[in-house]
């Protein structure tokens, strides 16, 4: 008779997990235009000072302010202007000022600039009745970024945000790590791609479309090994083939406890199982392990339980072996807005909305929440965390919220 081990828990299994996950070693150089989403290789730290000169921070006037009186008019003769990439020749002295824009050069002797709105021109004649400041409206040399400043540390996920930065440093090329390769594939003789006819008895593979649409949106490299047969052979043919091209293998169903799960059991034929069951709904039987250099993940096949899984362990180990280092969740306290049932003993993440009621976070779930039940997920903004050693819940207690991005999909990170 078959014994089930110890269901483990959640938090143990990601340390579990992390610790099998080796970051690859290989880097490649790439255009920044190419390089967001991507881990860097090595640090980068600005070569300039931005902005590269002293710069007008709003149109107006630049003068020289030190020494002015500030409780009178001030007056000065307009000698020239200064616009952006077009920068003036000439010298403010004491009593002139030179025309400025947005962004353009600072001239040389001025050190304020006083706001086209409170100027008063009159000729060459320009006047302010309002107080000018040594430093007022002047973005100094080097006040955003200084050269030899840390832009990014080895191991940075570049965002839209930081490659900008690195752009207005004048970085063009960046060096990053190479992509993670991971191969994909469903099991189950039941499964039809998406577009085939169905047949009696199947029905439409949804969690390799899933998965293969998450991991694209972490810069990986996908081998799609379709769907799988119910058959040990082929399967074990599949994945000690993908194990030798490939950093990571997940697979999605064929991990529980019937006759034609095979998967764990291929695990172990061919390479090791580290952990399977974990104390979690949905997603209980997963099975984690290696094949050769591979790290190896069974998910459950009900498409909820694989994408939960996906989200809280494939989403970190791919984190892990392209490099940077996983985030962990962002949480928010939330108010249920219903009871829940809930029975202590695992870890569950419901589906759920989050809104905001005045100045409270509330949150409900998404309905039904089995495990075939796409509609939760679709439906979801969050994912509602509720405690392995807590029973049910009441309308109006406080629960634990995940935040789910509506870009990649992906768990927000707490940073």
């Amino acid at each position: 008779m078959l014994t089930r081990p110890a269901l483990l828990n959640v938090d143990r299994a990601m340390d579990k997990l992390l610790a099998l996950a080796q970051p690859v070693r290989e880097a490649e150089t790439t255009p920044l235009a190419d390089a967001v989403g991507r881990v860097t290789a090595h640090r980068i730290s600005a070569s300039c000072d931005l902005p590269p000169f002293d710069a007008a921070a709003m149109d107006g006037y630049a003068v020289r302010a030190a020494g002015h009186d500030n409780n009178r008019q001030k007056r000065f003769r307009i000698i020239g202007e200064s616009l952006a990439g077009h920068p003036s020749s000439l010298a403010v002295a004491e009593a002139t000022a030179v025309r400025v824009f947005t962004g353009a050069v600072l001239p040389q002797g001025a050190d304020a600039v006083f706001l086209q709105e409170d100027a008063v021109v009159r000729h060459d004649q320009v006047s302010t009745a309002m107080p000018v400041r040594p430093g007022d409206h002047v973005r100094t040399r080097g006040h955003d970024v200084a050269v030899g400043k840390l832009l990014c540390s080895s191991g940075t996920r570049l965002s839209s945000y930081q490659a900008t930065r690195l752009a207005a440093c004048g970085i063009d090329v960046v060096s990053v790590k190479r992509r993670a390769r991971v191969a994909v594939a469903s099991t189950g003789d039941e499964l039809a791609n998406p577009g085939e006819p169905l047949r009696a008895g199947e029905i439409f593979d949804s969690n390799r479309f899933a998965l293969t649409a998450l991991l694209r949106a972490k810069q990986t490299e996908i081998v799609d090994l379709g769907c799988l047969p119910d058959d040990r052979k082929a399967i074990r043919t599949a994945l000690e083939r993908a194990s030798r091209q490939v950093d990571l293998v997940v697979t999605s169903g064929g991990v529980s406890v019937g006759d034609a799960d095979f998967v764990k059991d291929v695990f172990e034929e061919i390479g090791t199982v580290e952990f399977w069951s974990v104390a979690l709904k949905p997603g209980k039987p997963l099975a984690v392990g290696r094949i050769g250099d591979a790290l190896v993940m069974g998910l459950p096949g009900n498409p909820v339980s694989a994408i939960i899984t996906y989200l809280l362990f494939v989403a970190p180990a791919v984190d892990k072996l392209s490099g940077t280092e996983p985030e962990r969740p962002l949480t928010l306290p939330a108010r249920i807005n219903h009871p829940l049932r809930h029975v202590s003993g695992r870890r569950e993440y419901m589906r759920g909305v989050l809104r905001t009621r005045g100045n409270e976070i509330t949150v409900s779930t998404t309905g039904d929440q089995s495990s075939n039940r796409l509609a939760t997920l679709a439906a979801a903004n969050c994912l509602v965390v509720i405690d392995e050693n807590t029973g049910n819940v009441a309308a109006g207690d406080l629960v634990t919220a995940i935040p789910l991005g509506a870009e990649a999909d992906h768990i927000v990170g707490d940073r």
